[in-house]
């Protein structure tokens, strides 16, 4: 099979998973898939506790809805095929397939990674310009906003998913990942092309993170200079308050990737590999409506009111 174009292939094999003892396999079936279900249930609790509080139809809010969608959505894409393969003994995924995932975690990553940045550029408005937040921060702006980041996703998808799948794929035609990871499919590749194709891979992904992450910590460079500029002990507490939540998931979103994309590269096995990486797909969307849930005093109120009372009230 050397030597020939694998571009033409109907399938891939996803070797992932394949080195795990199988006893062990039903257990983190289980506990991804309770992960799984959580990400899902605590996602669409914060979009339909927001969808019937009035009071927390605000742009702050409306960023947190959109995150939750793409949240849901990424992992729609990436986790219910691993739990598949988790616990079948085929792992193929056609062509067609792997690209298609590849488009939509791309998309639906770097929207995530646009809406934070967002969410931070709303809450440097609201603590250092208040008095024209309504400006700055209208509905229709908003909105804006909101579409634009999420073209800004679809383009990276398209732009990053049409480069690596306009390559020649010869030799093996097994990625060693749980799901058409770039780096992993672009190791089949063969060519000219390939080592320039990684590199500007690797430039994209890379300058639009550090982006993002660049304007987030600036936003909040300002925001904590404007804090400390308040004179009350208690009015510094409760302004820094409000964007504790959106703080916290910064930290961990870019703390698991840098953890999985910045580690040192050595003979590591496959299995550590696939571990790390879970901590992206499904921690990650995991922790993310606990910390919002959890840190958000507002937002917490709110779902003890729509969710909660109604159980109560049911119940007795």
């Amino acid at each position: 099979m050397s030597g020939q174009n694998h571009s033409a292939f109907s399938e891939f094999i996803l070797v992932g998973f394949s080195n795990f003892p199988p006893q062990s396999l039903p257990a983190v079936f289980l506990l991804y898939l309770l992960m799984y279900l959580f990400t899902l249930l605590g996602n669409l609790v914060i979009m339909a506790t927001i969808w019937n509080d009035h009071r927390l139809h605000t742009p702050m809010y409306l960023f947190l809805c959109a995150l939750s969608i793409s949240e849901i959505l990424f992992t729609v894409v990436i986790t219910p095929r691993m739990l598949v393969d988790l616990l079948s003994m085929q792992h193929s995924i056609t062509f067609v397939a792997c690209a298609s995932q590849m488009f939509f975690s791309f998309t639906f990553g770097f929207t995530h990674s646009f809406l934070l940045m967002i969410m931070g550029y709303d809450r440097y408005v609201a603590i250092c310009h208040p008095l024209r937040y309504n400006e700055l921060m209208s509905p229709r702006g908003c909105a804006q906003l909101v579409a634009w980041v999420w073209v800004g996703g679809t383009v990276m998808g398209i732009m990053v998913t049409s480069i690596v799948f306009h390559l020649t794929f010869c030799g093996s035609n097994e990625i060693h990942h749980f799901a058409c990871h770039v780096f992993s499919v672009l190791k089949l590749s063969c060519g000219n092309e390939t080592s320039s194709v990684t590199v500007g891979v690797i430039l994209v992904c890379v300058t639009a993170l550090m982006g993002c992450l660049f304007l987030i910590v600036l936003s909040y460079v300002f925001i904590v200079a404007a804090i400390l500029r308040i004179p009350s002990a208690e009015g510094r507490h409760k302004t820094f308050s409000t964007c504790v939540s959106h703080l916290t998931v910064v930290v961990v979103h870019y703390g698991f990737a840098s953890i999985i994309y910045l580690k040192p590269k050595g003979p590591q096995s496959m299995d550590s590999n696939s571990l790390m990486a879970t901590t992206y797909t499904v921690f990650t969307p995991f922790l993310s409506p606990i910390i919002f849930s959890l840190r958000n005093k507002e937002l917490k109120m709110a779902i003890n009111k729509t969710f909660c009372r109604k159980v109560c009230s049911q119940i007795y």
